[in-house]
């Protein structure tokens, strides 16, 4: 799918970008386009590869005019670009509703304009029943990727989503917070021990991102089935690997925070394709004829459950380290 073609990636100077590079270099893919504002980044990352299959584009999804000349003779595009901290946007949201909502219809027009086959957008879990900036500015960025699907002809560029839980090691995540307070000697901070959050090396993302281009019809908005785990386990689980006794201090439930997170509402659930590893939701296509809205209603929705992070496979101690045993932060923190 991917011999000859080119591929955009914006955001590509994050920990998504990095595994998509890694997963891509060796492949016939012609060329891969790494799109952020971060010129240290891309310049480590220049220096780090050299290879002439990366092309760097500074710019800023904010900016049409940037992300449409990186666009130009683009085949695929996968959208990362995104403010992603919680305490940020919760301060900031403005600045989350620039990037994530309008610098996603930047990014979408360009693609269309530009002629691009397939862009998949990223989402996160905190999408679904939003409750802080960062999701709320996330499940708008999926409304306008939809509501751009319906407008788009079947010959022309496809837009699918992908929603995905905590990201397990990735930049800002608790397990390098963890492991930093273990070797600095301090306590573990913990909000709550009985939070639960999804599980998902950074391959499961790009894996996920993948099955939605194979897959993926206008509008599809595609989940991974990932398995959860407790804070206090999780904390527990670090501390076993690197034999530490560290104080477990609880600190409570910071601002915009869940007890738990929701991939797929209920409401998503009622329509959702069990595709094995994952579901597919398609996009909601009723038009703007009001009277669908009030006599053709969804049926037996109460007898349906969220897929959230307490109600999916929840690792055991063992299997949650051998998860972090796994990861290649925890294997390089050893050996540090």
């Amino acid at each position: 799918m991917f011999k000859g073609k080119i591929l955009l990636i914006t955001g590509g100077t994050g920990s998504f970008g990095n595994v998509v590079l890694n997963r891509f270099l060796d492949t016939d893919i012609k060329e891969i386009r790494i799109f952020s504002r971060d010129e240290k980044k891309q310049d480590d990352m220049r220096n780090r590869l050299q290879n002439d299959k990366v092309k760097f584009y500074i710019g800023d999804v904010r900016d049409f005019n940037s992300i449409d000349r990186a666009m130009s003779g683009v085949d695929y595009v996968f959208h990362a670009a995104a403010l992603k901290q919680v305490p940020s946007c919760e301060f900031f949201p403005i600045e989350a509703t620039k990037t994530n909502v309008l610098g996603t219809q930047n990014t979408i027009d360009a693609a269309i304009k530009n002629k691009v086959e397939k862009i998949i957008c990223l989402s996160t879990d905190k999408a679904a029943y939003p409750i802080n900036a960062m999701g709320i500015s996330k499940a708008l960025m999926e409304k306008v990727a939809i509501a751009a699907s319906r407008n788009i002809s079947e010959d022309s560029t496809t837009v699918c989503l992908t929603r995905y839980g905590n990201v397990m090691a990735s930049r800002g995540s608790v397990i390098p917070l963890f492991v930093k307070q273990i070797k600095d000697n301090m306590p573990l901070t913990i909000t709550d021990p009985n939070m639960t959050r999804f599980l998902m090396s950074l391959e499961d993302a790009v894996d996920l991102v993948i099955f939605a281009f194979k897959n993926g019809n206008q509008g599809d908005l595609f989940v991974n089935k990932a398995p959860a785990s407790s804070i206090g386990d999780l904390a527990a689980s670090i501390q076993d690997i690197f034999n530490a006794k560290n104080e477990i201090k609880i600190i409570g439930t910071r601002h915009g925070e869940k007890l738990y997170e929701t991939l797929c509402t209920r409401e998503e659930m009622q329509k959702a394709e069990d595709m094995g590893d994952f579901y597919r939701i398609p996009a909601d296509n009723r038009d703007l004829n009001y009277n669908r809205y009030f006599s053709e209603g969804e049926k037996d929705i109460s007898k349906i459950e969220d897929y959230h992070s307490h109600n999916t496979t929840q690792l055991t101690k063992d299997a949650l380290k051998d998860t972090l045993m796994n990861l290649q932060f925890i294997k390089d923190s050893l050996n540090e």
